[in-house]
C-alpha cells in the first residue's frame, strides 16, 4: 500500500521509519529541514546551549572553590555555526536512516487537494496519509508583537543580549531563562499567572533559589505592549531589554482544514489509534495538541504508522515523564489517572546527595531535591518532582515502574551504579522510613 507522511518532524520521521521497517511503500514530505522542531529550532538547539551553560557554571563553581583559575571568553556567533554544523550532520543521519528502510524523501511544501498530495507540482495518489505538520510559537495579540522573538530566532541572534524580556512561564521560558542568564543577560521572566505550574511548590522554590538565582520573575504580570528593545506592563512598568515570546505553541494543521475534523483549538482531532475522523487519514505529534513533547511525538508517530500497517495498536498517555533542561536537570512524572485525597496520599522529601555531578555541589549545598506522592492505601507512587543531575534517567525509569504498576515493595530489589543511581537508591530507601 502506498503511504505518504506529511513532515518529517519526531512523530513524522519515526512513523515513515517504522511503516519502511514493515515493508510498507511510503514517501515522506518535509518543507524545510528533516527532523521538525525539535533538532533545527527547539529541545536540541536548547540542550546545546544548556550544555554550554553547565559548563560555564561549572567552571564558575571551580574558581570559587580556589582549585582552578580561569576565565572564559564566550563567542556566541561560534556556539551558532558549531551547532548549525552538528545539524547538518544529524540532518543527513537521519535521511539516510529513512532511506535505508526503502523510503522516498521530497522536499517541498504539500497541499491536499481531491484526495492526492500535491508538491513541487506532482500529484500522489495514497492508501494511507499521516498528517505530522507539527506547531509553531504561538504570539499573543499583543500590540508590537512583530518585535519580539521566539525559539525560532536562537541561532539568528548576533550576540547574547545584554537584556532578555521573557514572556510566558512554562518549561521554554524558564529554559531559555537559565541560558541567557548563564550567559550573562539580565532577564525578566514576565508571567500572567504562575511560574513553573507543572512543579510543586518547594522544586519550584529550588530552582528559582538554587539553579536561577539571578532571573527576576514576575508572577501576575501582563505585557500590554512590545518594542524592539523593551517592553511595557500592566502595572506601569517599563522595561528594557530584547522581548522574547515563550507563550505555547499553535498546530500547524492549516493543511487539513476542511478535510478531517480539528478540534476548537484548531489541532488535529484523533483517536487513541491516531486515526482521524477520515478512516485511511493519520495524524500525530503536536499537530493534535496534548503533550508537546519528542518521546510522546516519537510514541504517536509509531502508532500511527502501525495502524497504517494494519497492526493493531494504541497509544497510552499515562504517567508521561518530562524534564526542565537547566544547569541541573529537573524532571516530574505524574500519575494521571489518579486523583488522590488528602487523607489518601503521604509525601516524602529528601534533599540532593553525591551523584553523578553534585560531589562538588555539596560545599554549597545545593546537590539537589527530590519530592515523591505515594498513595498510602494502595502502596503506590503517585507523583514525583526530582532535581539532580541523573534525574532525567531517574525519573524515565520510575515513570516505567509506574506505568507498570508496581507497588513500592517491588522497587526494593532496585540494585543502583554508584554513583549514577545514587538519587534511584536513596529515593527507594526512603520510601521504607
Amino acid at each position: 500500500m502506498k503511504n505518504i507522511v506529511i513532515g518529517s518532524g519526531p512523530a513524522g520521521r519515526l512513523g515513515s521509519l517504522e511503516l519502511g521497517k514493515l515493508g510498507e511503500d511510503v514517501t515522506l514530505i518535509e518543507k524545510n529541514h528533516i527532523a521538525g522542531t525539535c533538532l533545527n529550532e527547539g529541545c536540541m538547539v536548547v540542550c546545546a546551549l544548556t550544555d554550554i551553560t553547565k559548563f560555564i557554571d561549572e567552571n564558575n563553581r571551580f574558581n570559587k572553590h580556589g582549585f582552578i583559575k580561569s576565565q572564559l571568553e564566550i563567542s556566541y556567533d561560534k556556539i551558532v555555526e558549531k551547532i548549525t554544523e552538528t545539524q547538518v550532520k544529524l540532518r543527513q543521519l537521519n535521511q539516510m536512516e529513512n532511506e535505508s528502510v526503502g523510503n522516498n524523501v521530497i522536499y517541498g511544501e504539500a497541499k491536499i487537494e481531491d484526495n492526492q498530495v500535491i508538491v513541487n507540482n506532482e500529484t500522489f495518489d495514497w492508501d494511507n496519509l499521516l498528517i505530522a505538520t507539527g506547531a509553531r510559537p504561538f504570539i499573543p495579540p499583543v500590540k508590537g508583537s512583530e518585535f519580539g522573538l521566539t525559539n525560532k530566532d536562537i541561532l539568528k541572534l548576533d550576540d547574547v543580549p545584554e537584556k532578555l524580556n521573557i514572556i510566558g512561564g512554562g518549561i521554554i521560558a524558564c529554559e531559555i531563562a537559565n541560558i541567557y542568564a548563564t550567559l550573562g543577560s539580565e532577564v525578566n521572566v514576565i508571567v500572567r499567572s504562575t511560574f513553573l505550574k507543572e512543579l510543586s511548590e518547594n522544586t519550584k522554590r529550588y530552582v528559582l533559589e538554587k539553579i536561577i538565582p539571578n532571573v527576576n520573575i514576575m508572577e501576575n504580570t501582563d505585557v500590554i505592549e512590545v518594542f524592539k528593545d523593551k517592553v511595557l506592563t500592566n502595572d506601569g512598568q517599563e522595561l528594557e531589554g530584547v522581548p522574547f515570546f515563550a507563550t505555547g505553541r499553535t498546530p500547524n494543521s492549516e493543511i487539513a482544514e476542511g478535510f478531517v475534523e480539528l478540534n476548537p483549538d484548531k489541532s488535529i482531532k484523533v483517536n487513541e489509534m491516531m486515526q482521524t475522523n477520515v478512516s485511511n487519514v493519520y495524524a500525530a505529534g503536536d499537530v493534535t495538541g496534548g503533550y508537546q513533547l519528542t518521546p510522546v511525538a516519537r510514541m504517536e508517530g509509531i502508532t500511527a504508522a502501525r495502524n497504517m500497517a494494519k497492526y493493531g495498536n494504541k497509544v497510552s498517555y499515562n504517567c508521561i515523564p518530562q524534564t526542565l533542561s537547566l544547569n541541573t536537570e529537573v524532571s516530574f512524572v505524574k500519575n494521571e489517572k489518579t486523583n488522590l485525597g488528602e487523607d489518601e496520599k503521604a509525601t516524602i522529601a529528601i534533599p540532593g546527595i553525591a551523584g553523578p555531578g553534585a560531589f562538588w555541589k555539596i560545599l554549597e549545598g545545593n546537590t539537589g531535591y527530590t519530592e515523591i506522592e505515594f498513595d498510602k492505601n494502595k502502596n503506590k507512587i503517585n507523583k514525583i518532582n526530582s532535581i539532580s543531575p541523573s534525574s532525567t534517567s531517574d525519573v524515565a525509569y520510575l515513570s516505567y515502574l509506574m506505568r507498570m504498576d508496581y507497588d513500592l515493595d517491588d522497587y526494593s530489589e532496585f540494585l543502583e551504579i554508584h554513583p549514577s543511581t545514587d538519587t534511584n537508591y536513596k529515593i527507594i530507601k526512603n520510601l521504607w522510613l
